[in-house]
């Protein structure tokens, strides 16, 4: 019998201490075992060229062009999604939100194919770490891929703050970490939220050992008044109670950028920052309720402050980061948040009713519909792995 590899005792590990914290995920959808065939030498060569083509392309420049081979995954058959981002689910009555590609002007992006993506991630394990948009990413990906894994050989299990997608027979995971400012923010003994602007091993002990890191870091750093993140803010023994969110955020970039240089080696380990998702909140968040299409363009395109703050400190750093940019593509999508589709109900009683019903919700002009926009994000982020 052939010795056990490293690849695969580390696999059997990584689910040893998942299941002590395990729930299985389950589907109703029985799928027939796959096979994955080797790629001809041909085929080998030509994805080499489109690889480098990808390599010189900039996403961020484009349009949304309507294309009904989209989506490429339908809510219905896949037990993954929550039920915030469920959109046709809670009573949203049109659908043309999610037959959506984007197409850059200077290169194509190739469709996903969920039998690539798994190959390309075999014996391998790719994090989202972030807050809960990129959760919506992550809710995503799985979706995109897991309707070509039978139902027997897949699993979501739980550890703390992360989750983990697995696809047993490629031995791979798709996992999402919960750590929305990176940096640590903590309870104190009277019950106050402090952020410490210094500390983040407590939730950068599960990024060690994963081979491919996606973060995302900003919205809860913007938000103030009584939404605020945090009541306090802390950096060696100094408290502070009020500090320009800027200025904290710029420091907290600045301890994960140290973590990173310090405790990854780019020779195993790829690490990605997806820029900030915009939100459509104007107008106490109706700017995007019975939306239905793209905007084509803007007449002035504004740079978030956050990615101004990201790219500076990208710079000061050794280790190579890609920075995913999906802010000005996603800011045309004002189409595609769950607006007042977050909950089921939305489409119960007369119409008369029902619009009167709508005005009292909240409006989510924040995370995204699923089937949508995230899934461009993870074509993207397939087309740079």
């Amino acid at each position: 019998m052939a010795e056990p590899s490293i690849s695969n005792l580390f696999f059997l590990l990584l689910l040893v201490l998942f299941c002590c914290f395990s729930h299985s995920e389950p589907s109703r959808y029985d799928q027939e075992e796959l096979q994955w065939l080797d790629n001809k030498d041909d085929e080998v060569n030509m994805l080499q060229t489109r690889h480098s083509s990808l390599r010189n392309c900039d996403f961020t420049k484009g349009k949304w062009v309507s294309d009904q081979t989209y989506p490429l995954y339908s809510a219905a058959t896949c037990p993954y999604l929550s039920s915030a981002v469920s959109c046709r689910r809670n009573g949203r009555p049109d659908s043309h939100y999610e037959n959506f590609k984007w197409v850059p002007d200077s290169c194509s992006i190739p469709r996903f194919d969920a039998l690539d993506f798994l190959g390309k991630m075999r014996r391998k394990r790719i994090m989202l770490v972030g807050d809960s948009i990129m959760r919506n990413q992550w809710e995503s990906l799985v979706c995109l891929v897991q309707s070509v894994v039978p139902t027997s050989r897949k699993t979501v299990i739980y550890n703390g703050p992360t989750m983990a997608f697995l696809a047993l027979d490629f031995e791979m995971s798709i996992e999402f970490c919960w750590a929305p400012l990176l940096v640590e923010l903590r309870r104190g003994q009277d019950g106050k939220r402090i952020l410490h602007l210094d500390s983040i091993e407590e939730n950068a002990k599960y990024w060690r050992g994963v081979d491919s890191l996606v973060f995302d870091s900003a919205h809860w750093w913007t938000h103030s008044d009584k939404w605020s993140s945090w009541d306090y803010v802390m950096e060696g023994s100094n408290i502070y109670r009020n500090i320009n969110p800027r200025i904290a955020y710029e420091k907290g970039l600045t301890t994960w950028a140290k973590w990173i240089d310090l405790n990854l080696d780019p020779r195993s380990t790829r690490v990605f920052f997806r820029t900030m998702s915009p939100s459509h909140n104007r107008e106490n968040g109706w700017k995007c309720y019975n939306q239905r299409e793209p905007l084509e363009y803007f007449s002035r395109i504004q740079v978030p402050e956050q990615s101004v703050i990201l790219r500076k400190v990208l710079r000061g750093m050794e280790f190579p980061v890609s920075v995913e940019d999906i802010t000005v593509i996603s800011a045309l999508r004002k189409d595609g948040h769950p607006s007042v589709y977050g909950n089921i109900g939305a489409n119960n009683n007369s119409s008369g009713e029902k619009e009167k019903q709508l005005k009292d919700r909240n409006s989510d002009c924040s995370h995204w519909c699923l089937p949508g926009v995230p899934d461009t994000w993870n074509e993207i982020l397939n087309a740079m792995l």
